[in-house]
């Protein structure tokens, strides 16, 4: 990314990244590889899942969780005072829908065989025309 130089008051120079024009912000196609390591049903978490993001970086502890709107995910977090706060997350409204429908798509389709975990290997196309890879332990 280019840099410029930038200068303070009383004239010492330092160096500032430039900020990504919209250009740039455009992600490439992201490939998404999830695992369900466990379904429970009868609970208010649903299941856990890691997701390996264009094989270079993993999320675990990613917990399917029943809300009042139905499933949702959540990234793994930690407590800070009486609030919870996500260790990662998506930044992008496309990312985390894309996130969400990887995780959520893996569930069902283990469910939907009435498994206690994904064994297969499986190929899905996302809504955006990206292949999300769901695969077993």
């Amino acid at each position: 990314m280019p840099r410029e130089k930038a200068t303070q008051p009383g004239g010492e120079s330092t160096e500032k990244r430039e900020q990504p024009s919209e250009a740039h912000k455009e992600a490439a196609p992201m490939q998404l590889e999830v695992r369900i390591h466990s379904i429970r049903p009868s609970e208010s978490i649903k299941g856990t899942a890691s997701v390996n993001i264009n094989g270079a970086f993993a999320v675990r502890g990613i917990k399917i969780i029943e809300g009042s709107n139905g499933l949702f995910v959540s990234m793994p977090s930690y407590k800070a005072g009486n609030e919870y706060k996500d260790i990662c997350f998506p930044i992008t409204q496309e990312c985390r829908k894309q996130l969400h429908d990887a995780v959520i798509g893996a569930y069902e389709q283990a469910i939907a065989q009435g498994q206690d975990t994904v064994t297969k290997h499986h190929e899905m196309q996302a809504p955006e025309g990206q292949a999300i890879e769901m695969s077993g332990m």
